[in-house]
Order: C-alpha cells, then sequence, then structure tokens
C-alpha cells in the first residue's frame, strides 16, 4: 500500500495569529515602493515562517505519540550540551526519552527508533523527513499550495511594558516589537527520503494529537504563546489526492468532487489503519 503514497505530502494548517522565536523573513523590499512603514496595514508583505519552529512543534507531538503507543522517543539533544536548566536531560529521560542515539549502534547502517528514523541527527546522517519554511503571501491568488504555501498577513506589533505607579499614568517604560502572521491559511509541505509506513502512521497520529491539544500550552506553535499566538487547527490532507484535488482544497467556492470522497474513504478504512499498525509494530520492537 506505501507504493501508492508520494514522497511528497502536505500538512493543513490554519491559525489567527503566529509569532515564531526564529522570526520571518519578509519581502520588505517589494513594499510600498521604498516608503516602508512596517505598520502599516496598507503594505502587501509576503515571506517566509522558517522550518525550524514548524519542525520543533511537529518533532514534539510525534513524542507524545510514541510516548502514548508505549515506546520512549529518541532525545533531540545530547547528554553532554549545555542545558540552560540543571538536571533537565535526566528528567527528560524520566519522562519517556532514551539518549539520543542510544537506539542506534550504527547510524549509517541502522534506522533506530522511528523518531531517529525520521529527524536524524548524529554523523552527518540525515533524518527521512525533509520540512520546508512556509511561504506566504497575503495575496490569495499569489499563493501555491502545491508548494506548501500558505494565504497570510504579516505585521510588525509594538508592544509597550508601562509604568504600574499611578502617578506615571501607565507611562511606557519600553517597547518591544514582534513579528507576526495572521490569519495564515495553507499547507506545510513534507518530503520523505524514503517512505515507510509507520512514517505515514505516525504522521497521521502526531498531527491528530497536536490538533487536539492546540490549546495546552505545550502543544502551541512558536512564540507568545500567553498571548494566543500558535493555536493551530491542522490536518494531514489525504495523501492520496492529486495535485488538481489539493487545489480544490483551498478553493473556497468548491467542495469535494466524488473522487476525493472515495479517496476519503479509502484513506479512512485501509490506508490509516494499516500505517497505524505498522507504527505500532515498529514500536513494540524497541530502540
Amino acid at each position: 500500500m506505501i507504493e501508492d503514497i508520494n514522497n511528497d505530502v502536505f500538512v493543513r494548517i490554519q491559525t489567527d495569529l503566529l509569532v515564531v522565536g526564529d522570526s520571518i523573513m519578509t519581502d520588505r523590499h517589494h513594499a510600498s515602493n521604498g516608503n516602508y512603514e512596517d505598520d502599516d496595514p496598507q503594505n502587501q508583505i509576503g515571506g517566509i515562517i522558517p522550518a525550524f519552529p514548524l519542525s520543533g512543534w511537529l518533532r514534539h507531538g510525534m513524542e507524545e505519540t510514541v510516548q502514548e503507543y508505549g515506546g520512549t522517543a529518541c532525545h533531540p539533544g545530547e547528554a553532554n550540551a549545555n542545558f540552560m536548566k540543571d538536571g533537565v536531560y535526566d528528567r527528560d529521560l524520566d519522562a519517556g526519552y532514551h539518549e539520543k542515539g542510544a537506539c542506534t549502534d550504527d547510524p549509517k547502517e541502522d534506522d533506530g527508533c522511528v523518531v531517529f528514523d525520521l529527524f536524524g541527527g548524529f554523523g552527518g546522517v540525515p533524518g527521512k523527513v525533509m520540512r520546508r519554511p512556509i511561504k506566504f503571501n497575503p495575496v490569495r491568488s499569489s499563493v501555491d499550495y502545491t508548494r506548501g504555501q500558505a494565504e497570510g498577513h504579516y505585521r510588525r506589533l509594538n508592544r509597550n511594558v508601562v509604568s504600574r505607579n499611578e502617578e506615571d499614568n501607565r507611562e511606557p517604560l519600553r517597547n518591544a516589537e514582534i513579528d507576526a502572521v495572521a490569519n495564515l491559511d495553507g499547507c506545510w509541505h513534507l518530503s520523505f527520503r524514503e517512505t515507510k509506513p509507520e512514517f505515514l502512521g505516525l504522521l497521521v497520529e502526531d498531527i491528530d494529537f497536536l490538533d487536539a491539544h492546540k490549546t495546552d500550552f505545550m502543544h502551541q506553535l512558536g512564540g507568545a504563546r500567553n498571548f494566543g499566538a500558535g493555536i493551530v487547527d491542522c490536518e494531514l490532507i489525504n495523501p492520496l489526492y492529486e495535485e488538481r484535488e489539493l487545489k480544490r482544497v483551498f478553493d473556497r467556492g468548491k467542495g469535494n468532487t466524488n473522487a476525493m470522497d472515495e479517496k476519503d474513504d479509502q484513506w479512512a478504512e485501509e490506508y490509516r489503519p494499516a500505517f497505524v499498525d505498522a507504527l505500532e509494530e515498529r514500536i513494540e520492537e524497541g530502540p
């Protein structure tokens, strides 16, 4: 069945507000004919959301999913790293992780656990899943969903930290600028260097987990989570869809075709259960 799945899959992402710690790269040189004001609502600025926060969000959900299936997840950091908190590595090991790379004797020959297999991390050995950045544009007609792009509206926000003393009349003490994208709707393009049934099983279970826990602080995307940013509606777009059907998903004037409905039934009744079974078997094998 895995032969029917393309190496490229797409995750639909919708969020009202996204702020990421890695910042956002924008096409400001196209804006306002050189008279760029970063807080001007008339600016039609596009840009790129880096893959780093997206990847961390995805991996965190995958680690939780593996643990829910009774396995331990490969730790993303090395034991001798300079962690900002004492004892954090040991606490993670107690909470359902194994040491990074402990699941493989030779990363060039042995795939290790499913998380290590997907994300890699030792000896220049890449993981099997490649995560692209999301390119966004405020003009819907300029968005190519088949390349993992999204509609989104960039603004630079200003936050004033004010004095609490009554005699200061809430005078600002300092100003903080934040890059944000609002009303994001599009898809994230993931590519498998090698497609395995357990990879699809873990991905679909992970995305369902992240969607169900989108208001949990630990499973929101990016920074500024206390301010409502990073609450993401997400779903794996049916991997059986063809390119024209993928475009139709984002066409607000059209619904599913009969062929798309048939593929949805196929995915739910045949493919997904088989891939989740493969994931369970992989986890039961242990690291």
